[in-house]
This record gives C-alpha cells, structure tokens and sequence, in this order.
C-alpha cells in the first residue's frame, strides 16, 4: 500500500476534525437515554452512531468546502487540507457524498418519522457556510445545527417529540453557540480586515464574553428545566452541577485582553462538558 493511500484517512480525519466529534455525539446518547429513561438498545444506538458520524461528516467537509478561498486568505487556516493542496475539491466531494450516504442508511433504521424530517439537518448545513458572510448570528445557526444532536435522537428512538427534546435542543445550542464566540477570537483581525460578520466583529471582544456567559448561563437553566420536567433523579441534578462548574471554569481561563488560555477553554474544557453530562444521564436512567 502506497504512502499517499494510507495517508488519505489521516488526511479526512483532519478535514472534518473527527476529534470535535465529542461535542456532539455525546448529547446524541443524552438525548435517546432521556427519551426512553433507559438504554434504547444496541441497533438504535449503532444506527445513531452511524447516522451522527455521516451527518457531521457531511457538515464540515461542507464547510471546508464552501471556505476554502476564506481560509487559504487567513494565517490560520491556510494550513487546512484543500487550501494547502493536500486534498483536492473532487476528493472532498467524494467524502460529502459518502457521509451522506451512511447518513441515509442510518437514517431509514430508526423511527419511520426521521425519513422525512432528514433534509432538514442537510439543509442548515449547506447554509450555516454562509452566514458568516452576512450576520453575525451565524454562531446561533451553527448552535442549531448542533442541537439537532440530542432532539433528533430523542426523535430517532420514540418518534415524538415532547417539549424536553427541544429544551435539550436550546440547551446545547446555547452551549455551543457560546463557546463559538470564544473561537471567533482566533479570527477577530482577519475577519475585520475581510469584512466577514462575526459575534466578534461586531460587538467585540468584551461583547463575545458578555454574549458567551448569557449564553451558558441560559443554557444551564435549560437543562435543569429538561430535569424538572422529566422527574430525574440524583445523578442527573449531578451533571447539570457538573456542567455548570466547568462552565466557570471555562469561563475562568479567559479574559479579555487574556487570551492566552483560549485553546484550552475551547477544546478541553467544552469536551469534557459533553462527556461528563452524558455519564451521568448513564447513570441516572439506567440506575
């Protein structure tokens, strides 16, 4: 096997950052565990495994896709895959069509209601790119497409879904939304001098930390509204706590005009958050 075949995987891997896969396969599972209080079974769960992997696949390369003129034009992101010639636009397309292929496939294995509502994810994928060139609420829509992690779930394993699937919604939306802020910071000069709209652009960076703590704070007190509505017991309350501290803690590394922590705010701290929450919610539905 030829160096440039076995490098090709590695290659994929670092498109579509198969390791930010934690910020939102963990709340898939939160997401079926609460919808049934329980283990949904090992199909469902392979299958939301499978339909996870293909739609969050298909997103970033989309992404990566629609930015690569954006990113060869920034310092920081001309590295990445295609503006530096290591894959070619055909190849990515040919991983866009893959994912969305594993996508489908998983998708018609759950709750007969998913093979309808299945564009809609696609859909806000194919505009999130976009946005950042005409809004700066683009972090809300990339919330959104996130959160359709744990409501989608809820609705793959019961096909319904009850107020609490889209607190859940709101809830992880917001989290991510929030620290979404913090990683426009990465680009703030770039995207002025570009003239693309960001959190950042436009109200700063005192604006990104005002906007980011709102965020989380609502985010939090949606989760505990998910709890009270679906009578959960004590591990449960556990992992909001443990939500909320990390969140301080996150929030804690950072300031402005210190910017120094930020890599670990934003990748450290926020996989840990999703991971963290998902084990308790183990713990409180199958205990």
């Amino acid at each position: 096997m030829s160096a440039t075949a076995v490098s090709f995987p590695r290659r994929f891997a670092s498109l579509v950052k198969l390791e930010h896969t934690v910020f939102a396969l963990p709340f898939a599972y939160v997401g079926a565990f609460l919808a049934v209080d329980g283990f949904p079974g090992v199909g469902p769960v392979l299958w939301l495994t499978l339909a996870m992997i293909g739609a969050r696949t298909l997103a970033m390369a989309l992404n990566r896709l629609v930015d690569a003129e954006l990113d060869a034009r920034n310092p920081r992101t001309a590295g990445r895959e295609i503006p530096a010639g290591m894959l070619s636009r055909a190849q990515v397309w040919a991983l866009c069509a893959a994912a969305l292929a594993l996508y489908l496939v998983a998708v018609f294995q759950l709750e007969p209601i998913v093979r309808w509502l299945w564009p809609i994810p696609v859909a806000m994928f194919v505009v999130y790119p976009y946005l950042k060139r005409v809004t700066w609420l683009c972090h809300l829509w990339l919330g959104s497409c996130t959160g359709l992690a744990p409501l989608g779930a809820w609705i793959a394993v019961t096909g319904t879904a009850p107020w609490e699937a889209w607190a859940l919604f709101a809830a992880q939306g917001l989290w991510v939304a929030g620290f979404d802020l913090f990683y426009s910071l990465f680009d703030l000069a770039h995207d002025r001098a570009a003239g693309l709209r960001s959190w950042a652009t436009r109200f700063g960076e005192r604006g990104v930390f005002v906007g980011a703590r709102a965020f989380h704070l609502a985010a939090v007190v949606l989760l505990a509204a998910v709890g009270v509505g679906l009578g959960v017991n004590v591990f449960y309350w556990l992992g909001v706590a443990a939500v909320a501290g990390l969140l301080l803690y996150e929030h804690s590394l950072v300031h402005p005009g210190d910017l120094r922590r930020l890599d670990a705010a934003f990748f450290t701290v926020n996989g840990l958050i999703s991971i963290v929450f998902f084990v308790f919610v183990a713990l409180d539905t199958l205990s």
